[in-house]
């Protein structure tokens, strides 16, 4: 069965690297950004952490959105993608975003958000009386995420794999690899098992 997802936000690697991610399960994906439409463009930023007491940030990449947030019925995805940086702070503004978190919330279907994203959450009063904004009370938090019930929330992109995989439990895909492996002189592949 197709998984579908949808994600809004504007953290460059938190919104490729999702994307890119299920596409390559077969899901489909959209993205969107309220008052736009499929076909325009949004800029990214890139949050890092080179040594300093915070992130720096630099300039993504445009991101052209796929399909138009207008026309978005939540009972057509299986989960949204809510990515942070900047456009956390205008979205869980957007009466429509917080109603969309509603829309999910209410049938139970999984949420995903990830650093700044949880500012939407927040907005949404969803993280009341659970443990998805226990990411940010975590030692060493920023590679962490945790699911709840049907959250899940993630500190920010260096935490990625394990985001990434918490989501595809609670969408109920599961891959598994056979990994051969080609030295130069000889191929080596170890026995499957499983």
């Amino acid at each position: 069965m197709e998984k579908s997802s949808l994600q809004m936000g504007d953290q460059d690697y938190e919104v490729t690297v999702p994307f890119q991610s299920f596409q390559g399960l077969g899901c489909h994906v959209d993205t969107v950004c309220p008052k736009k439409k499929s076909g325009e463009t949004c800029p990214t930023a890139i949050h890092d952490f080179e040594g300093d007491q915070t992130y720096s940030e630099k300039p993504g990449h445009q991101v052209t959105l796929n399909a138009s947030f207008e026309d978005i019925d939540a009972s057509s995805y299986d989960a949204p993608v809510i990515p942070g940086v900047r456009a956390a702070e205008y979205l869980a503004l957007t009466e429509a975003v917080i109603a969309l978190v509603w829309e999910f919330m209410d049938t139970e279907k999984p949420v995903a958000s990830i650093c700044h994203g949880q500012q939407i959450l927040s907005a949404a009063d969803v993280l009341k009386g659970g443990t998805g904004w226990s990411t940010w009370l975590e030692p060493e938090a920023i590679h962490r995420c945790f699911s709840d019930g049907n959250l899940v929330t993630g500190a920010a992109w260096p935490g990625h794999p394990e985001f990434v995989s918490e989501l595809m439990a609670l969408l109920g895909i599961s891959v598994w690899f056979y990994i051969c492996c080609l030295l130069p002189s000889y191929i080596f592949c170890p026995p499957f098992s499983g």
